[in-house]
């Protein structure tokens, strides 16, 4: 009967249809699956044992946070399960555990459970850890171990390709995960693929990854670096696929979705020229995310019939 439905008015993410928050997080999780084994093949077992300190330690870190404040459990939901497999995909394979830990915990309570929960953080949660760890504990931060083909006795780290000599890796070792980096950054390929099945699955928009791309490709002209290189290399897949996509911290206009995008590529082309870190994907997606409320309220279409007010007009 009418007078039985009624009207629920709940934060962001809002959808249509059958889908639900649970299957979008369930089909991230698949999209992610790729880079995971790649990252398994490429340094080893110990990438799955990252994985799942990390995402062990945002579900309980959810679940507790929960009973705490008082709410309901959300962890079914698997928001908090793509939150650690992120922050693991963007880190280093032999970092501390506790200092995985500590990024987890951080992520979960203080970026999104102190914020009131999904939909409510206003920056992305993995990627606003990884800084802090960053910032936090540069050196285990930026110690990367050679990637498997490359491993001998006398090697314990290595530069990532932005971080290299140039030359030192070729398109092919991009593509293929044959370079030194975070586990999840290093193969392009998996990425891409993880990036397709996602725009198939209408579960993102390609308008930001082709913006971010196409961007910063125009801008590696403009600086005078490879364009593919700056592509393929360091986390500017991962972060245009999976992390500037983000429903909670991206615009929802279409040109919000292109000036978003736009800006996240110029100011990750500039950090890396002209910055003393080789890396800008995670600083450049932060703050535009921070920008997201003003670039909605400027792309956001007039209400049909709105006249503007005159100057000086009070009513």
């Amino acid at each position: 009967m009418m007078d039985d439905k009624k009207l629920y008015v709940s934060s962001s993410p809002h959808f249509q249809g059958n889908s639900s928050t649970r299957k979008i997080m369930l089909d991230v999780i698949i999209a992610l699956i790729p880079a995971t084994i790649a990252a398994c093949v490429i340094f080893g077992m110990k990438s799955l044992t990252l994985v799942g300190i990390c995402v062990s330690s945002c579900v309980l870190s959810e679940y507790l946070a929960r009973k705490i404040m008082k709410r309901d459990t959300t962890i079914g939901d698997l928001s908090a399960v793509v939150t650690g497999l992120l922050l693991a995909l963007n880190l280093p394979v032999n970092i501390n555990p506790l200092i995985a830990v500590f990024g987890s915990i951080f992520a979960i309570v203080v970026v999104k459970q102190m914020f009131g929960g999904i939909g409510m953080n206003f920056v992305n949660p993995a990627l606003a850890a990884r800084i802090v760890l960053l910032v936090s504990f540069p050196s285990s931060m930026m110690s990367y171990p050679p990637a498997f083909f490359y491993r001998n006795a006398d090697v314990v780290t290595s530069a990532t390709p932005l971080g290299a000599q140039k030359g030192a890796f070729s398109y092919i070792d991009l593509l293929l995960g044959n370079c030194s980096g975070c586990i999840g950054e290093v193969c392009a390929l998996a990425l891409i693929l993880g990036g397709v099945y996602l725009v198939i699955r209408k579960v993102i928009s390609p308008v930001i990854p082709c913006v971010y791309i196409g961007t910063a490709v125009l801008m590696s002209l403009l600086v005078g670096a490879d364009p593919l290189y700056q592509v393929l290399s360091g986390g500017l897949l991962l972060g245009a696929i999976f992390m500037a996509t983000d429903y909670t911290t991206s615009p929802i206009t279409f040109w919000g979705k292109v000036i978003f995008a736009a800006g996240c590529a110029i100011l990750t082309i500039l950090l890396r020229t002209y910055s003393n870190m080789p890396e800008g994907v995670s600083f450049s997606i932060i703050l535009m995310n921070i920008l997201v409320p003003h670039i909605e309220n400027l792309t956001t279409p007039k209400t049909l019939g709105f006249v503007k007010k005159a100057k000086g007009d009070k009513k």
